[in-house]
């Protein structure tokens, strides 16, 4: 959410990053704010007058009394009975047209940072740099649920019945592999120097609004029913949210936190989610890495975050490459974002494993998360990025590390984790 007085010193600005960001729909929002916040700022200093005659009609009552004239201060009572009664009306006003100002600003997109490609859609995301050397070997490499399938590793017809499209069963070595990866990335990121955390899995709707925009909450949120809770779709939304109406002491920046969750996601709109297969889903997963740090900093930190997926990856034996995302497929919120995306030697191409966000100070203005430094309170940016996110990230891990005999190799690395070298 952008600062209003920003707004208010700045609308050609905004205007354009809403035209950037392909949103027309939303430039009348700009002149609709911008007179809401003059009536606003009309009733506040109306307001801060009538509170000082107020004080002043007091004082003179006082004086009046101890003069003994009575009816002269019967009539500065009237006076400030009748300022009591307009500043009521003025103070309900605010609060109305504070409310309105702010539903419309939650609405208005974040400014994008100058480096993101202008872009409609995912489609024109810009690939940045690849890692390591995509192959496609000379046998044929399965469908991924085939490979789980050889091994016994998934059900998928049992979790249909019980839970219906979107869910699985993991079994035996796959589910083993499955959360020998989760556990090589939390050991990864607390060698990076991260603090692991398991947050809680459900946060409130203050929370939910406070991280991410409208149009992703409708998206992706389940919700409680009788309760103003709602399950996670991603462990940043509750870790972010563990600052909310917090003063965080400067000399604790950065903060730097690995956490483990499960994620739920309606995945509404979704294509392909009756296809057989865990690489939409509603149900999976995840390591993250979230960052509170000064606003300096943000830029640096981003880089890091990004380039922690890609070494993950990368230590696995997976090739990667970074895409920067355009201003089309950039959430509300986000200011930079950068896509990192593991070989698929099946399809021959690229998919979508982690995604790594700068939101500046959005999400810190919306909790109202400030810091305490030597020269008086701020906004802290905040930054995620995806560590793993299995089952999608077994896609790409199986078929990678898949042999000609139909047996899975188990990288260095991970044998600690799972006990063994191979999967036959």
């Amino acid at each position: 959410m952008l600062d209003i007085k920003f707004l208010r010193e700045n609308p050609d600005i905004v205007r354009q990053n809403i035209k950037n960001k392909f949103q027309d729909r939303k430039l009348p929002l700009v002149d609709e704010v911008i007179a809401l916040d003059e009536q606003n700022r009309a009733a506040q200093r109306e307001a801060d007058g009538l509170r000082a005659d107020r004080n002043r009609f007091s004082k003179e009552i006082g004086n009046l009394m101890r003069q003994g004239k009575k009816e002269e201060a019967e009539e500065m009572k009237k006076k400030v009975t009748e300022a009591a009664d307009r500043l009521a009306e003025l103070e309900k006003k605010e609060e109305e047209l504070s409310e309105q100002i702010k539903k419309i600003m939650m609405t208005i997109p974040n400014i994008i940072d100058p480096s993101v490609p202008i872009g409609k859609d995912d489609t024109e995301n810009v690939e940045i740099e690849k890692f390591g050397e995509p192959v496609v070997p000379d046998f044929e490499i399965p469908y991924h649920t085939e490979i789980m399938e050889r091994f016994a590793g998934i059900d998928l017809d049992s979790a249909r019945r019980v839970a219906g499209n979107g869910f699985y069963y993991l079994v035996g070595d796959i589910a083993r592999l499955h959360s020998s990866i989760l556990s090589y990335a939390r050991d990864f990121m607390i060698d990076r120097g991260f603090t692991y955390v398991v947050p809680p899995f459900m946060i409130r709707a203050d929370v939910v609004t406070g991280v991410m925009s409208f149009d992703e909450m409708s998206n992706m949120m389940y919700k409680i029913e009788g309760e103003d809770l709602y399950l996670i779709g991603t462990s940043e939304h509750s870790m972010i949210g563990r600052f909310i109406d917090q003063i965080v002491d400067e000399s604790s920046l950065p903060l730097t936190l690995t956490s483990y969750s499960p994620c739920f996601r309606k995945e509404k709109g979704a294509h392909g989610i009756e296809e057989r297969g865990v690489y939409r889903i509603h149900q999976f997963e995840k390591q993250e890495m979230i960052v509170l740090c000064k606003p300096e900093e943000s830029k640096m930190w981003f880089d890091k975050l990004w380039q922690n997926t890609v070494d993950l990856f990368r230590s696995l034996d997976i090739p990667v490459r970074t895409l920067e995302c355009c201003s089309g497929d950039l959430a509300d919120l986000k200011v930079r974002s950068l896509d990192v995306e593991a070989w698929s030697p099946r399809q021959k191409k690229y998919f979508e494993v982690g995604s790594c966000s700068n939101l500046g100070d959005a999400q810190a203005r919306r909790l109202r998360i400030r810091v305490s430094g030597k020269d008086g309170k701020y906004l802290p940016h905040t930054l995620n990025n995806t560590v793993v996110a299995p089952p999608r990230m077994l896609i790409a891990f199986l078929e990678n590390n898949l042999q000609a005999d139909g047996s899975i190799r188990i990288p260095e690395v991970l044998r600690p984790y799972f006990g063994k070298d191979v999967i036959r």
